[in-house]
């Protein structure tokens, strides 16, 4: 059975909510003069930089050509370059609301896959209604209005599938990652970055033709912090936290990444939280803690 998370461990988990849970309002700032696949592939190509360069300081070396790499591709386009574009695209219509709420699927959908396929992860009552309390939390937080703009056109429910589908990206992306063989994290992050890079590259420079744009500065900016930080630096710490935690435990940052990004949203853009704010902190907060309850009397 997987062992009880560490301090260390839950301090990587609040770590990577705050990182990823700043990035929407980021990722907002960036796409309004840059384009979706423009803009992904700019922070995965500046990542793979950092992370080549901070590789090749340390001493460490990407593994010779196997089995591996196809491991590593899997993560690349699953785990990164498919789910980036994937919401990206689907936030141009989407509003940040209810693609909060389809993005906290993916703890639902990881805990499903981990019961089959990762050893000490089952699948049991008390985890099932924890994370099932904790999306019931992130409903309550964002509003249950929010569903009522479920499919109301036809081009809306395609961007709603999008948003829904990188969810489902990162929960089986979670899987993977823990199914690697053992691997420094700062090795698999390069190798992965490298690869969802030199994915998305191509696909950049034929639907944009990137060399045409004029972007504002706050624009480039914004593709140069999501590379350093929120792609390159939280990848290290993802594929850490998953070896040492397991999928499940990860995925708890999905409950968690709202409200960080409601605390965004009041200082940087003035929105005021509804009254069910309180309710659905509590929710998320109890959820977490029934899930992770039967892990430490395991």
């Amino acid at each position: 059975m997987q062992a009880r998370p560490s301090a260390g461990d839950w301090i990587l988990l609040l770590l990577l909510v705050l990182l990823w849970g700043t990035a929407f309002a980021v990722i907002k700032v960036g796409v309004a003069t840059i384009p979706p696949a423009t803009f992904v592939a700019g922070r995965l190509v500046i990542a793979t930089i950092v992370l080549g360069a901070g590789l090749a300081l340390s001493g460490l070396r990407l593994p010779p050509w196997g089995g591996i790499w196809l491991r590593f591709a899997g993560l690349a386009v699953v785990g990164n370059a498919l789910p980036f574009f994937l919401i990206g695209w689907g936030q141009e219509r989407v509003d940040s609301s209810l693609a909060g709420i389809l993005m906290a699927v993916m703890p639902l959908v990881t805990i499903l896959l981990a019961h089959g396929f990762v050893p000490g992860e089952r699948l049991t009552p008390r985890r099932a209604a924890g994370f099932l309390l904790g999306f019931g939390g992130v409903v309550v937080l964002i509003g249950p209005s929010a569903l009522g703009r479920l499919g109301a056109s036809p081009d809306l429910l395609v961007r709603q599938l999008a948003v829904l589908g990188g969810a489902v990206c990162y929960a089986i992306n979670a899987i993977l990652a823990r199914s690697l063989p053992q691997t420094h994290a700062a090795v698999t992050a390069t190798a992965v970055m490298g690869i969802a890079g030199a994915s998305m590259l191509p696909v950049s420079l034929v639907a944009d033709a990137p060399w045409t744009l004029a972007p504002a500065p706050r624009s480039v900016v914004a593709v140069l912090w999501m590379g350093l930080v929120p792609t390159a630096a939280a990848m290290v710490l993802f594929f850490r936290l998953v070896a040492s935690a397991g999928p499940s435990f990860v995925s708890l940052m999905n409950y968690l990444i709202p409200l960080v990004a409601l605390g965004v949203g009041v200082a940087a853009f003035g929105e005021e939280p509804g009254l069910t704010a309180p309710a659905g902190l509590a929710l998320i907060l109890a959820g977490i803690a029934v899930s992770q309850t039967e892990r430490a009397g395991a």
